[in-house]
């Protein structure tokens, strides 16, 4: 599913102009960018939370140049589901 899959399905719902669930979807994605950005978590009761997570320090290889590499530690946005909704879709979705 797209963003505009995500638009028109919530246009379609609740009968409001296109344009403007477009609008809040932007914004919706951007205060949880923003949020992110500045250290904060975001957490959606009975969806889930979006996390940084703290990636350690490690060796890697190149394996081009035969060489080992220093990866930096560093944050990576993440998404953890909550209880509720990962039981859903273990129930539901079938493989």
């Amino acid at each position: 599913m797209t963003k505009a899959d995500i638009v028109n399905e919530i246009a379609e719902e609740t009968g409001v102009e296109k344009h403007i669930v477009q609008n809040t979807v932007e914004a919706f994605m951007g205060v949880i960018k923003n949020s992110m950005t500045n250290g904060d978590n975001v957490y959606l009761r009975g969806f889930g939370s979006f996390i940084i997570k703290r990636r350690a320090e490690k060796t890697g290889r190149n394996i081009s140049k035969n060489k080992s590499i220093i990866i930096p530690a560093h944050n990576i946005p993440a998404f953890k589901p909550s209880k509720t909704f990962a039981n859903e879709v273990k129930d539901k979705v079938k493989a």
